[in-house]
């Protein structure tokens, strides 16, 4: 009894760690972005590859019998990968980095979290399940929360800049297609592996346009590198591989529901941190996008 109370204890710090680094990523990106004028391409280009390098070490580590050139055996596979690379993992890394660019971490971060609602509808327009009254509260709270959270309730005009909207409904789709999509690969091959090389094909195909190499590493001083440390190592990799691993202690309805973790990290961090203010009907707009999150957990998770 003890010794599964203690494995479960270390499920759920993994959970938590994992959920908390994606928020404080996300915020830790916002600051770099900016504070530090650090340059969105050159991040993304060096978030994918060093992440999806650490990832594929990982895999190794915990896998010494296993090659990790097993996925490019088949070239089915092969094709599955480089469409999940491009559309799934590079989309949603850049689209979301953008919307923290142009506005802040914590409504990107809100509106990337709107995707299961997307792939609800999704799979109502391809008659795969029937319109439920859930699916009908899930849209009415999607479109509420949203509208209050870009506009403060207002018909006229809108509180988060254009660009920021614009990215993150663009995320929240490709997270969508990511998760849709994801599946096929994840049923024959490790999700270390599938996203590790997922990471490191789209951060070469964003070195072409900022190349990591192309830095200027002499203007950065101990608290930026450390910043950017964080959020490649910490923000992305490690967020990773913790959350994946509780579910070696965890079922996969509790980790689900400590996911949710990460979009209140983000609005805690860019409040208390960055000094990010939202007007009252954004807070109530926060409000019905949580429970949105906790409603779509607690229904995945049953």
């Amino acid at each position: 009894m003890i010794n599964k109370n203690t494995q479960r204890i270390k499920g759920i710090m993994l959970a938590v760690i994992g959920a908390s680094f994606w928020g404080l990523g996300g915020t830790v990106s916002d600051f770099l972005f900016q504070q530090k004028e650090i340059d969105i391409n050159w991040y993304v280009t060096a978030r994918l590859l060093i992440s999806g390098l650490l990832l594929l070490v990982l895999f190794k580590i915990m896998n010494k019998q296993k090659s990790v050139f097993i996925i490019f055996k088949n070239i089915y596979s092969i094709f599955q990968l480089f469409i999940f690379s491009i559309f799934g993992m590079l989309l949603v890394q850049y689209s979301y980095m953008a919307s923290i660019n142009y506005g802040n971490a914590a409504v990107a971060t809100l509106l990337q979290y709107i995707a299961p609602v997307y792939i609800i509808i999704w799979y109502i327009l391809k008659r795969k399940e029937a319109f439920k009254l859930f699916d009908l509260i899930a849209i009415v709270l999607t479109l509420s929360g949203t509208f209050l959270l870009l506009t403060n309730g207002s018909f006229s005009r809108l509180v988060v800049a254009t660009p920021s909207m614009i990215w993150g409904i663009i995320s929240g789709l490709a997270l969508a297609f990511y998760t849709i999509y994801v599946t096929k690969l994840l049923v024959r091959f490790p999700s270390l592996l599938v996203v590790g090389w997922a990471m490191i094909i789209s951060g070469v195909i964003m070195n072409f346009r900022a190349p990591i190499w192309r830095f200027d590493f002499t203007t950065l001083d101990v608290s930026t590198t450390i910043y950017i440390i964080f959020g490649i190592v910490a923000g992305t990799a490690i967020a990773f591989f913790c959350f994946i691993n509780s579910l070696n202690y965890l079922t996969a309805k509790e980790t689900t529901l400590f996911g949710t973790i990460e979009p209140v990290m983000a609005i805690v961090a860019s409040t208390v941190w960055l000094h990010v203010v939202f007007l009252p009907y954004q807070l109530l707009g926060i409000i019905l996008i949580i429970i949105l999150i906790l409603t779509l957990s607690f229904k995945a998770s049953s």
